[in-house]
């Protein structure tokens, strides 16, 4: 992804939220975003019926989104790159490209050109099921915009293609010239509350804070000053490629803080089988969740109203967090558990206030080099924000990238890493409702909210249900070549023919017990979205 983080700001968005409303045509793929993002989906609402604004939606559900489009297109799970190619097809067969951007900030055009070529409507039709004249409709629509915003989420990252799909993302965004100004960029909303704090603190396998790369040895330099400890010359592994690591004898112990894996990763039988075969696992949390239950220490960490600190969120935005309560029984702030247990390892981590941290953070990290807590406690910052003195960046790209010029990548359709066959013949799907969030760690301990929502339901098509002697409230059995789950049936006609959906935050229906754990080779996320099952009446 290296290239892609110097072109696209590191997986964050390139724009503003409060310049949604500025776009004439916004592009939703791969995000549920009234479910997962509501306060966003406001916005883009507000750009509909306020300010005019066009809405596609290229998602395989009839998801709530699509009631205020004007276009939406139903994929077939997994064949986002084919859509892309051919929308940017379209384009350029019709001359509709920005010209003078291509020809001015960005670079191998012609490599991108030859590729798209192929993927004509038609064939994107056969691969897809998008209909012909609804691709090219919406690649017209697109590319008339005098603004145009995309707006992404896991439905596009989460795939054994992730970084192919949003390479495809960037190439569009470039190919009509829409990046660096209002209304426009390429925007993904990231999928929980301060993953871009965390990205940005070199919580990544590869890097330390503000994206510098590990492997650099001006970096490691940097940070033995600072820090009076030298950082290992490679980088390590990402959370699925450590749970393969602990079946092969390589990892003996783990710290795992605020995550739940045994919920969140794909083939669940698989990653309770190498928990078990750890040494020594620690687990800090706010809840005893599934996967603190395996562990040999829990550490009780706080919620956000009982700490200080910052956020940054999905626009880059730096801001204060300040405690509400004192914490709860012998539950501490993280950071304080970290310093203790680092002093009790040998390491002097010794810091007196959170805004020390803060402070230390502008040193280290180019972007956030103006975001001293002195500031942020007064205003909230856009990285990057490179001394005192400059205001933040609202937009990303204005007047070129962070490489200089933008890079087309040609990127071909490459199938998901588990199709249908006759033994498992649906595509299953996951994702997340309205009530509830992630794992449901906090939110299954709402009683308001697990009375609204208190149990996972497989959505199937109506003529698949028929076919298969399914009603509404049934019982039925999923089953992956990993596992199966027992769930209740929800007849709904918003999923297409041919593929199931499941929401993931139910303990009592694991539906990670069925995904592939097949990863992206360049990002090593793994394919959630996509694995092929079949369904029995149970």
């Amino acid at each position: 992804m290296a290239g892609l983080v110097k072109a696209f700001g590191s997986g964050a968005m390139t724009n503003s939220l409060d310049d949604i409303v500025k776009a004439d045509v916004m592009l939703v793929i791969g995000s549920n975003t009234t479910e997962n993002h509501p306060i966003v989906a406001l916005e883009m609402k507000r750009a509909v019926y306020d300010f005019k604004a066009k809405l596609i939606v290229i998602d395989p559900r009839k998801i709530r989104l699509t009631e205020y489009t004007d276009m939406w297109l139903s994929q077939k799970p997994g064949t986002d790159v084919a859509v892309l190619n051919g929308l940017m097809n379209v384009i350029i067969e019709e001359g509709l490209e920005d010209k003078d951007f291509i020809n001015k900030r960005t670079e191998d055009y012609e490599e991108l050109k030859k590729t798209v070529i192929k993927y004509t409507p038609e064939k994107v039709e056969n691969v897809s099921g998008i209909p012909a004249d609804s691709l090219r409709k919406a690649a017209r629509l697109f590319a008339a915009a005098k603004n145009g915003a995309i707006f992404y989420c896991m439905g596009i990252t989460q795939h054994t293609t992730g970084t192919n799909n949003v390479l495809s993302i960037a190439n569009l965004a470039m190919l009509t010239g829409n990046i660096g100004r209002p209304g426009a960029g390429v925007n993904p909303l990231r999928g929980q509350n301060n993953v871009q704090g965390a990205c940005d603190m070199g919580a990544l396998p590869g890097c330390v804070s503000g994206y510098q790369n590990v492997c650099d040895l001006g970096i490691i330099e940097k940070c033995k000053d600072i820090w009076g400890a030298k950082l290992p010359e490679k980088g390590g592994l990402s959370v699925t490629e450590m749970t393969d690591a602990v079946l092969r004898g390589e990892v003996k112990a783990m710290y795992i803080m605020g995550e739940n894996p045994m919920l969140s990763d794909p083939d669940l039988n698989h990653v309770k089988e190498a928990f078990e075969k750890l040494d020594f696992l620690v687990v800090q949390d706010i809840f005893l969740t599934e996967t603190a239950e395996l562990a040999d220490v829990v550490l009780p960490g706080v919620s956000f109203a009982e700490k200080d600190g910052t956020f940054t969120n999905t626009e880059r935005r730096v801001q204060i967090v300040r405690r509400a309560i004192a914490p709860v029984g012998n539950s501490r702030p993280d950071w304080l558990i970290i310093s203790d247990l680092a002093k009790v390892m040998g390491y002097e981590m010794n810091y007196e206030t959170v805004g020390e941290i803060t402070n230390e953070i502008a040193s280290i990290t180019p972007t956030y080099g103006g975001i001293t807590f002195e500031r942020v406690s007064k205003e909230s910052v856009q990285w990057p924000c490179p001394d005192a003195t400059h205001p933040g960046t609202p937009i990303l790209h204005a007047e070129k990238f962070t490489r200089g010029l933008g890079k087309f990548h040609a990127v071909e359709y490459k199938p998901p890493a588990e199709e249908t066959d006759k033994e498992y013949p649906f595509v299953l799907t996951t994702g997340r409702l309205l009530y509830h969030y992630h794992t449901g760690t906090m939110t299954r301990h709402s009683m308001g909210l697990d009375e609204v929502c208190r149990e996972a339901r497989v959505e199937i098509n109506p003529e698949d249900a028929k076919k298969l002697n399914i009603k509404d409230d049934d019982w039925v059995e999923l089953i992956s070549r990993r596992g199966k789950v027992e769930i209740k049936a929800c007849v709904a006609p918003r999923v297409p023919k041919g593929t199931v959906f499941v929401p993931f935050h139910f303990k009592e229906a694991p539906v990670n017990m069925l995904t592939n754990s097949a990863l992206d080779p360049v990002s090593k996320i793994p394919e959630l979205k996509v694995c092929a099952v079949r369904v029995e009446r149970a």
